[in-house]
């Protein structure tokens, strides 16, 4: 998606290992027109997978999830990093490494939301080692629901994420796939 590259190249920001900042229009402070349209975007691209319901992981995945769920009319859970005080004792639970962060997180789904005979369609901001991905689809499979796609704003494909994810036979989409972040060039290439 050109709008999506041209805004990662004017204001996105390559910080070295493999980090991208993009916290000035994805996920600190978010640009809802260009959220909206890259939502449509990915909306389109699923619409024939029929998902009853769109996953993503507290707090980035929200803003792409969001928007792409009200392109196809579909609810957003998104699994949280700490359980909340409301949230009922029986939980699907999972740890994922954290990119950023650099230590393990909790992505964490109340079974209230998440059920089995569910088509469930992953959203999130970043596909890089496929690891935050990957504890989403450990989410929804342990629920008894069945993962039908995954889409992400940003690929980094040298981090080999779509090679983790591609056993499990779905369609992986990406809008913007980033091939080299060497020195502090962002290359882009195609999302294959």
């Amino acid at each position: 998606m050109e709008e999506l590259k041209e805004r990662i190249l004017r204001d996105g920001k390559n910080l070295g290992n493999g980090i991208l900042k993009v916290d000035s229009f994805v996920n600190h402070q978010v640009d809802p027109r260009l959220m909206y349209a890259c939502g449509g975007e990915l909306a389109r691209r699923f619409a024939h997978v029929g998902a009853s319901k769109v996953l993503t992981a507290e707090i980035s995945g929200i803003a792409p999830a969001l928007t792409t769920a009200m392109h196809l009319g579909l609810p957003v859970v998104y699994a949280r990093k700490s359980k909340p005080v409301t949230m009922t004792n029986a939980v699907f639970l999972t740890l994922a490494p954290s990119h950023t962060k650099g230590v393990m997180t909790e992505l964490i789904v109340s079974p209230e939301f998440l059920a089995g005979g569910e088509r469930i369609l992953i959203i999130d901001d970043f596909l890089a080692s496929g690891a935050t991905i990957m504890g989403l689809v450990r989410l929804a499979q342990t629920a008894g629901a069945t993962i039908v796609g995954i889409g992400a704003l940003i690929e980094k494909s040298f981090e080999g994420g779509r090679e983790t994810l591609r056993p499990l036979g779905v369609p992986i989409e990406s809008l913007a796939c980033i091939t080299s972040m060497e020195g502090d060039r962002i290359v882009f290439g195609g999302c294959e």
